[in-house]
Parts: C-alpha cells; structure tokens; sequence
C-alpha cells in the first residue's frame, strides 16, 4: 500500500492521467463527490476504474449524510430528511428510524461499489452550531446523539457500509464555517468531556474516524487534525482505536500549502489524509508529503476493511415501509 492519504477525481470518468497518478502513489481510497455522479451505471463504472488503478478493493468513501450533505440524490436515489429534522419527526423511535434510514442508504451505496460512508456525525447541535452543521447533528444533547449515531453506525454495516464518525472530538460548539476558518472553541476541557467528547467516546469501538479542524484553547493552540496533544487525547482518554483520517485538509481551516498540511496532520497521529477536490497539482504536493502508511496505520487499515462484510439479504420494501410509516406518526408508541 501507498501513501497515506484518501484522494477524490475530477468528474465522471477517471482520466488517464488520473489514473497512472493513482497507479504510482496507490492511495488507500478515494473519495466521491456530487460532481462524480451522474447515473447509477456511471458512478458503478467509476468507482471499478478507481480500483481497477490501483490493482484492489480499495475502500470508496462518500458522504451520504441526508439533507443538505448527499451526493447521491433523486431522481436515481432517495432523498432524505437533514439528521436532525428526522431526529425531531421521529421522537422516541429516531434510533430505530436511523437503523431503517442507514440500512436502506447502505443498500443504494453498495449497489454502486461505494462501500464506506462518512456518518454519522456524531457532533452535539447546539443554539449557536453554524448552520453549516447544524441540521446534519443527530441530536440536541449527547444521550440523544449516542442512540442516534449507534444505530446509524449499525445499519451501515449491516448493509456492508464501513460508518465514519465525525468529527472528533467534537465540532457541535464551533460558531464558524470550518470550510472558510478556523473554529475556535473555548470552552474548558472539563465542559469537553462531560459534552461533545461523550458520543466519541461511546461510539469508540467503531473502525473509522475523522477529525476536526478546529482550535480547542483548552487543549492547544493547534487545529485538532494537526495536533498531538488532541490526537493522544483521542487515543488515550476517548479511546478511538480505528483508523483516523483527517477532515478534508482542502478546507481554510488549515494553514499553509498541502505538502505542510499533509505532514502536520500525520505527523500528529493522523493515519491518514483526506484530499477531497480531485485537483491534480494539490494531489502530486499531497503525495509528495504523505509517506507510507505506518505499521499501527495498516493494522487499524485491516482491522476496518475486516469488518466489510456482504450484507444480509433483506426485504428494502418492507424496511422501507416501516421507516414512511415511523416518520409519518403510523407506528408512534
């Protein structure tokens, strides 16, 4: 295995280009985006032609989150409510509405060879959360996120969907847009822990993780994603033992070119990074400065990818069902 890193392409078909750069660097995965689908047929052709470049069943990642953040959209495939507007509509039967929800989107995803989805979010809504985020929450407080995100996480690998938890430690107190700035939080570490590190914590057992690119004063003048204090935090006191990539380090959160991004994510603990625009030169700078995976990393790396499984086979039609008829009030308790 190559680099260190996840890489999106530029459009519906991977280049020649695109492809030999793939060949050579050998990324763990790729990554899809809106601007990656068009039909069914296609994004199946496409997500073959990735792996194909690198010679195995390489993980393909999406984020198919519902609302707002899903590339994969209608007339082809579902559309679905924002996470926190189900969470409202289905009250005391939300887990099980998210179980039903992941389930059925693992089912549309793997039919199309993607086979990892970074959800759930496991950050905290908050009253100042910027709307950037804060319908894509599960929920209001950690308990609720908790159930929330279990079931998300559990219907994702019942449909041989591997889940991604995001963003640790926790991005639901940031009052900024990531994607431009750097968030800064400064709540203290105490507040932390009883509050947005919780679901993490609870949800540690799953084998994929991503970062935040946020500033926690109470931890260290770094981002998360580039911190080490943060990052042995989330190894030692939340207890993640999967595979921890970064959130897209693309995003203007971060600081300096990709090459110095790239090196001060992993040199902090990250296992891997996230490069999601699919832009030739910033891949090249990324691969330049991304060394091999780790030992630890391939461990974690294989310890994920063993828990791919085929899904069971299921009735969609009836699951389905249950979900219209649980949002709708018809199975309310």
């Amino acid at each position: 295995m190559g680099v260190a890193a996840i890489f999106g392409c530029e459009g519906t078909e991977l280049s020649a280009h695109e492809r030999d750069f793939f060949r050579e660097a050998d990324p763990w995965g790729f990554i899809l985006f809106s601007r990656n689908i068009d039909t069914p047929e296609q994004v199946t052709r496409l997500t073959d032609a990735l792996r194909g470049a690198v010679g195995r069943d390489a993980p393909v990642l999406i984020d198919q989150e519902g609302g707002r953040v899903q590339r994969l959209r209608g007339p082809q495939w579902r559309e679905w409510l924002p996470p926190l507007e189900q969470a409202k509509q289905a009250g005391a039967q939300a887990p099980r509405s998210f179980w039903l929800r992941s389930r059925i989107m693992a089912e549309e995803l793997r039919a199309v060879g993607i086979d990892v989805n970074c959800a759930p979010t496991c950050d905290i809504a908050g009253l100042l959360t910027h709307p950037f985020l804060q319908n894509r929450c599960l929920g209001k407080d950690a308990a609720t996120v908790i159930a929330n995100a279990r079931a998300t996480a559990e219907g994702l690998l019942a449909g041989g969907v591997l889940p991604v938890i995001k963003h640790i430690p926790g991005h639901g107190r940031a009052i900024s847009d990531s994607h431009k700035d750097l968030p800064v939080v400064e709540a203290s570490k105490a507040d932390l822990i009883a509050t947005d590190f919780a679901p993490f914590k609870a949800l540690s057992d799953l084998p994929l993780g991503m970062t935040a690119h946020i500033r926690f004063t109470a931890l260290d003048v770094a981002p998360a994603t580039q911190s080490a204090k943060i990052i042995k935090m989330i190894r030692e006191e939340i207890g993640f033992g999967g595979l921890l990539m970064s959130d897209d380090i693309g995003m203007e959160a971060l600081a300096g070119g990709f090459g110095t991004r790239t090196a001060a994510a992993l040199a902090a603990g990250c296992d891997l990074v996230l490069h999601c625009k699919g832009d030739m030169p910033a891949m090249e700078e990324v691969a330049m400065a991304a060394p091999a995976m780790s030992e630890a990393a391939q461990a974690r790396a294989e310890a994920a990818l063993d828990r791919r499984l085929p899904p069971e086979t299921v009735d969609m039609a009836a699951l389905d069902a249950e979900l219209e008829a649980l949002l709708s009030g018809g199975m309310d308790e």
